[in-house]
């Protein structure tokens, strides 16, 4: 069994080791440089990620609104052929729901139309959504 003396040493030559190897003594207190760069990066990570989701998330409620304007665009229009028979003379709602996509019907024959919504925000889409009176849906994609 080590005496005093020894317990001593050794005390001593782990603190010493310790002290080389770059480990902190008791005495020391607080994050080094490397942990707060480390953990920066990690939160920066996280943030990045959940903006690009915040980003896809306002995207697709912004298409909605313009799938809710087609909708309610197509079915004035519909109303509208029931009591005349033609699409001619009709008209429609210029603007969707909420207000961020302008309505406009355009290719409209006795038996046809095309409504496009096209709006100035980014909503993920690289062309404008149409809807057509055969109940034509594009870009697919953002439907």
């Amino acid at each position: 069994m080590p005496g005093p003396r020894q317990e001593l040493h050794l005390t001593q030559a782990v603190y010493a080791f310790a002290v080389r190897a770059g480990h902190p003594s008791k005495d020391q207190r607080g994050f080094t440089l490397i942990e707060l760069v480390v953990v920066m990066a990690i939160l920066g990570l996280l943030a990045a990620m959940a903006y690009s989701g915040v980003t896809r998330q306002q995207q697709a409620a912004l298409r909605t609104d313009a799938r809710a304007g087609l909708l309610q665009a197509a079915a004035e229009l519909e109303r509208c052929h029931r009591r005349r028979f033609t699409y001619h003379d009709c008209t429609i709602t210029p603007e969707s729901p909420t207000g961020h996509y302008t309505l406009a019907p355009s290719h409209v024959t006795a038996r046809y139309y095309l409504i496009s919504a096209a709006s100035s925000r980014e909503d993920g889409c690289a062309t404008a959504l149409t809807l057509d009176s055969r109940g034509e849906r594009l870009p697919e994609t953002c439907w």
